[in-house]
């Protein structure tokens, strides 16, 4: 049984995925740059999430308006991990959330039909005050998974979630310093 806070995510040695949904435009004029330039809008937040399954629940495997794209983020771990240096959990004192540079809340994680599970997902808030860090230094590629999304979900509708289970990323546990699972991580 997996702990019940407990990041997993796509990750090597280097590097750590997080997926975010977006329209086609943005996720267009961001393919094209390899980072993320206008229409995005750097003047608010924006939610980094490394389960895919969650997303794709959020998501509505990429068929909610303005979610269309599904693009897998590539970020230096070293930045990932300064993200969650700074995070406050969004249950904190009101006023240490609106200070806060990023935002951490868990959600229950899903299933490949999207029922809530008995642990949780981490989704990560990069304030307006940072996310030219994440932009500009810590994001190393950007793929469009759109249509392994798309796949899948056909795969899942007919039936066949088994074989759509083959086209999501490899997720396992994400190792966390003492000092960030004490930060992250809720009591219990």
């Amino acid at each position: 049984m997996a702990p019940p806070y407990q990041i997993r995510a796509d990750h090597d040695a280097r590097t750590i995925v997080v997926h975010q949904a977006y329209s086609p435009a943005i996720a267009d004029a961001a393919l094209r740059a390899g980072r993320f330039v206008a229409p995005f809008s750097f003047h608010r937040m924006t939610w980094i999430k490394p389960s895919f399954l969650w997303l794709m629940h959020r998501s509505n495997w990429a068929r909610k308006p303005g979610q269309e794209r599904i693009l897998a983020v590539r970020i230096t771990r070293e930045g990932w991990e300064e993200a969650l240096s700074r995070a406050v959990l969004t249950t904190a004192d009101p006023a240490a959330v609106a200070r806060a540079a990023v935002h951490v809340q868990w959600d229950p994680e899903r299933s490949v039909r999207g029922a809530a599970l008995n642990h949780y997902s981490i989704q990560v808030g990069i304030s307006r005050h940072l996310i030219r860090t994440f932009n500009d230094e810590w994001i190393v590629g950007l793929t469009d998974v759109t249509p392994q999304v798309h796949k899948a979900a056909t795969l899942i509708r007919s039936g066949r979630a088994a074989k759509a289970q083959g086209l999501f990323p490899a997720e396992r546990a994400y190792p966390l310093s003492p000092a960030l699972e004490t930060l992250l991580c809720p009591p219990g």
